[in-house]
């Protein structure tokens, strides 16, 4: 067995590809999320999926081979930044990543189709999507009501036929709900992107044979310089470092280990660089290897 196929087998049990869903996605939100909307890009239109409330319930259905075949789970945003409970939730789970989608997070403004500008009264949202329009709500006098999700805010006025309400939402809550997309990317930033990874249970993915990204997690040894000479190992691999986040490791004085996300051409680059890394690091911990996500 070459060190190649030995390490990649040892530490790394991630898959790459579109892969088919044998069974529910767990996403957190309901039906109309844009976290539904990352799990049809990456498994197709007919994916079925299972509304959680929390990340961490997500986690869990993830984990249930009864309950799911994974999940999707957004882990940064490009203005937000990184959802940093959520780093740590992988990270206790022994969950695999096997893939990623960037989506661009469009803001709609939504009511039934019986219903104009002129009618509304009031609009409902999540908080952060009512944030985020301010800038187009501001223009006009109407009540903001905040909600508990974004898609239960398009739901509840399909539901009561409401004329007055209008809800903030993603046009795949307005396709579900049979709404009318009154005003379009209403958002202030136009460009806000949403990176979601794809979990699944390690019994059921296997060795990787391919791929171009990988996330790790490392802890440094405790001596001056050695985070710096990490970095200067993975440089001179071309491989290129696209996340370095920190977090305090519990118990400890100070100490700190790193998520890390890589780039690279080849396996074989990536399977350089974990060697190099092994003496600079106490301990290294693949999630997966796969493809680069595509931008939707």
């Amino acid at each position: 067995m070459t060190p190649k196929e030995s390490e990649i087998t040892k530490i790394s049990k991630g898959t790459v590809g579109n892969l088919a869903a044998a069974g529910p996605i767990a996403i957190q939100g309901f039906e109309g999320s844009f976290h539904q909307m990352a799990a049809r890009f990456f498994y197709g239109k007919e994916t079925e999926v299972r509304c959680c409330s929390t990340f961490r319930e997500v986690i869990d259905a993830a984990k249930d081979k009864k309950r799911t075949d994974g999940c999707i789970m957004a882990i940064e945003n490009s203005i937000a930044g990184s959802i940093l409970p959520n780093y740590n939730l992988i990270q206790k789970s022994n969950l695999h990543i096997v893939g990623e989608i960037y989506l661009q997070v469009d803001q709609n403004l939504l009511v039934n189709h019986n219903v104009e500008l002129e009618d509304i009264k009031e609009v409902h949202s999540h908080t952060m999507a009512l944030q985020q329009c301010y800038d187009y709500l501001d223009q006009h006098k109407w009540k903001l009501v905040e909600s508990e999700d974004t898609a239960l805010s398009a739901k509840h006025i399909a539901q009561y036929k409401s004329k007055h309400t209008a809800a903030i939402a993603s046009t795949l809550a307005a396709e579900l709900f049979d709404l009318k997309v009154i005003a379009p990317r209403i958002q202030t930033q136009k460009k806000n992107y949403t990176r979601f990874i794809v979990l699944k249970r390690p019994e059921d993915v296997g060795v990787a044979q391919g791929g171009n990204k990988a996330s790790i997690n490392f802890q440094t040894v405790h001596k001056e310089g050695s985070l710096a000479r990490v970095l200067g190992v993975i440089a001179i691999h071309k491989v290129n470092l696209t996340k370095l986040q920190s977090f305090p490791i519990p118990g400890s004085e100070f100490k700190y280990q790193f998520h890390a996300d890589m780039e690279f051409d080849s396996l074989l680059s990536f399977e350089r660089v974990i060697e190099k890394m092994k003496p600079l690091t106490e301990q290294i911990k693949i999630y997966g290897v796969y493809n680069k996500g595509v931008w939707k």
